[in-house]
């Protein structure tokens, strides 16, 4: 009877432990992202990822809207084809023009559209962007976006994150802007461009997977040790 209720309790404590890896691996991944985030340098330009997760298990992601901030306007923004995607660039009359390199502009995309193709449970997907001029005016830019399932379930990543507070249920993409460097100002030529935005975007995509995979180290360090706990606690039992 006591084996019995040993093995019972050294599974029931592996399925919690096994729980605890799925938590902090889903943590890691479940929303939807802007990347690079804190190396996109005010004033420059940049390509960024919207990274997109199926967090479903019995749908697809067939269609992925981001809108662009309104408060502060891009003059340039141009999507990267994504293999299988439809994508829809909306422009928007703008209540305040811009004036960039000397020509006012009148209107600017405020929304972008990606549909026709199909993000698998399980997968994830990233869409590219390059944007330009980053306002020099601000911190941060916020990107709302929604995520629409073939089930017809839209999940609306449109709330903002406050300083100070916790992170809310459905935080919107941010991206971090930081101090311009000389060099890379909002005036660089576009081949520079190009290479300031890839360097960073390519540092902080292995700073995001060396987080993903201590994350899910102490995943597992938790079941092992819950494991553990239990075959000690069943042993002591049995004697």
């Amino acid at each position: 009877m006591n084996a019995v209720r040993s093995r019972t309790r050294v599974a029931l404590v592996g399925s919690v432990a096994a729980g605890s890896v799925l938590l902090l691996s889903g943590t890691a991944f479940a929303h939807v992202t802007v990347q690079p985030e804190g190396a996109a340098a005010k004033g420059g330009y940049a390509v960024v990822d919207f990274k997109v997760p199926n967090e479903r298990d019995n749908a697809k992601t067939v269609k992925v809207e981001v809108n662009l901030p309104t408060d502060h306007p891009l003059a340039s923004v141009m999507p990267q084809p994504v293999p299988g995607w439809n994508v829809e660039v909306t422009k928007s009359k703008l209540d305040k023009p811009l004036t960039v390199h000397g020509k006012q502009i009148n209107e600017a995309v405020t929304k972008v559209t990606w549909s026709g193709g199909s993000i698998e449970a399980g997968q994830f997907q990233k869409f590219p962007l390059s944007i330009g001029s980053l306002p020099t005016d601000t911190d941060q830019l916020v990107f709302k976006a929604l995520q629409t399932y073939d089930n017809n379930e839209v999940v609306r990543w449109i709330q903002e994150p406050q300083s100070g507070a916790a992170e809310p249920a459905n935080p919107a993409p941010t991206l971090k802007l930081t101090a311009a460097t000389a060099g890379h100002g909002g005036t660089a030529p576009a081949a520079d461009k190009d290479a300031a935005a890839a360097k960073p975007e390519a540092s902080s995509s292995s700073n995001t997977d060396t987080t993903a995979r201590v994350l899910g180290g102490v995943g597992i360090a938790v079941g092992v040790a819950g494991v553990a706990f239990g075959v000690f606690a069943g042993r002591r039992r049995s004697a």
